[in-house]
């Protein structure tokens, strides 16, 4: 099995909050038979602004992923949401709203109130 490719350092990066709790949340999951799972960001259709961003824990690895290094864990990103991505940052924010994932998108012209839903120009 090839290893994946990884991206260009300006394509998406992950912080290092994000990659810090992304570490935690992947220490309380319960040992899988196929290995650690990995964060994986998607961009879909769909929001009150177009797109939207989609986090979930994957247990494996697709061909055509793209593998982003986040501390000790690893992130996937599928080629056709990496170029909605490209110059992104994912990074969890902690605030007094709420823990959560997010996403700064140089390519976001507008993005709704809670921060999951964008439109590009």
């Amino acid at each position: 099995m090839s290893t994946p490719p990884s991206p260009p350092a300006e394509m998406f990066r992950v912080s290092d909050s994000a990659a810090n709790r992304l570490r935690e949340i992947l220490d309380e999951q319960p040992a899988a038979p196929t290995g650690e799972p990995a964060l994986r960001v998607a961009v879909e259709a769909g929001g009150c602004n177009g797109f939207q961003y989609k986090f979930a824990l994957e247990p494996e690895t697709r061909p055509d992923d793209i593998v982003i290094a986040a501390g000790t864990a690893r992130v996937l990103v599928d080629p056709a949401s990496m170029d909605l991505l490209s110059g992104a940052v994912l990074d969890f924010d902690d605030s007094l709203m709420g823990a959560h994932f997010t996403v700064r998108n140089p390519q976001a012209a507008s993005s709704c109130g809670c921060g999951t839903s964008f439109s590009v120009e």
